[in-house]
């Protein structure tokens, strides 16, 4: 093996560091599956599945649609391996980016095994809440509803803002005297008809995680692991990297210019010193965001790779040098190419 071979084998294994070893064979009651996180933009949902695997997997900010495609997050434990689809928010599909959105919604909930919906609590539920609600009202699968950012809601409003919110899911109803030989049977086996459906959550301060996981917990199957321990999520180092530079830009950028952001991974090159160079386009819309993107001197920009850098350093636990251009790609949110190949620019 050439010495250059060997040493992109060595950044390979750095980057997919965790990735586990060799596991012992999961118990006889080992639950396992898919659960689709879906809810209008900015409920806290990449706050919420975060905080439940104990790991960034998802990039997360205040502003809506950060979230652009699924994210899967993977939670390990002895007992039970939970595969998190973290979506993009719930919303009407007008450009291309949009729709491309709602496509990664609709693969998730076709591909789960249980859906958590997750709504604001801190704010009475609003005509998008019921569009999901009712989307998945129709879907077979076991719901559950996370009440997030309870850490936001006013004690006076509990009450009011807690029956609003369980109303959009009611939990299913069944007769006992009418059901049909073996239904109840499959009834307990589903679970989710004989436990509580809904809970108050915080994916910021942590409230009630562990009693939300149990109950997601008893809406999946018994079945293998599908990944080994120590993975967090099966998105590669070079996707991550574009994402915490995203992440970023909508940190620091304001009004339209941050929801017109792509960034695109041109090179990764490992150097013989063991930095890691990696080289990243950050695309706008128009000629007026590119400026604003570079800031006076380019000090908006070097901001932005400043903390990203930080961010990836962090997650690959080794140095990296990470530089930033700036390119404008007029109406890349309207161009399904433009969508699809932005979209895979940091794979």
């Amino acid at each position: 093996m050439s010495d250059q071979a060997q040493t992109h084998d060595e950044t390979e294994r750095l980057i997919q560091s965790f990735l586990g070893g060799e596991e012992p064979p999961p118990p006889a009651d080992h639950r396992s599956g898919y659960v689709a996180v879906v809810g209008k933009p900015n409920v806290g949902k990449s706050t919420l599945v975060n905080a439940l695997i104990g790991h960034k997997v998802a990039i997360i900010s205040p502003k809506p649609q950060t979230t652009r495609r699924r994210i899967l997050g993977i939670l390990t434990r002895e007992d039970a391996q939970v595969l998190f689809l973290d979506t993009p928010g719930v919303h009407e599909p007008k450009q291309a980016l949009n729709r491309y959105m709602m496509r990664e919604v609709d693969a998730a909930l076709k591909d789960c095994d249980a859906i958590l919906f997750v709504t604001d609590v801190s704010r009475l539920p609003t005509d998008e809440d019921q569009r999901v609600a009712e989307h998945i009202s129709r879907l077979p699968q076991p719901k559950l509803l996370a009440m997030n950012k309870a850490d936001l809601l006013d004690p006076r409003d509990v009450v009011e803002h807690v029956a609003a919110h369980e109303a959009l899911l009611p939990q299913p109803q069944t007769d006992a005297a009418t059901e049909a030989p073996g239904q109840a049977q499959a009834r307990s086996a589903a679970a989710i008809f004989d436990l509580q459906t809904s809970i108050l959550t915080s994916g910021t301060r942590g409230d009630n995680l562990d009693k939300l996981l149990n109950m997601i917990l008893n809406t999946l199957p018994y079945g293998p692991r599908y990944f080994p321990p120590g993975q967090f999520t099966d998105q590669n180092a070079r996707f991550l990297a574009a994402e915490f530079v995203r992440e970023q830009a909508l940190r620091f950028l304001e009004q339209e210019v941050p929801h017109g952001i792509a960034v695109a991974i041109e090179e990764w090159q490992p150097r013989p010193n063991g930095v890691i160079y990696i080289a990243a386009t950050v695309y706008v819309e128009r000629e007026s965001h590119k400026g604003i993107l570079i800031g006076k001197e380019g000090e908006m920009l070097k901001k932005i790779g400043a903390n990203a850098r930080k961010e990836i350093e962090r997650e690959l636990g080794t140095k990296v040098y990470l530089e930033l251009w700036a390119k404008v790609r007029p109406g890349w949110r309207r161009d399904d190419v433009w969508v699809a190949r932005l979209m895979g620019a940091g794979a």
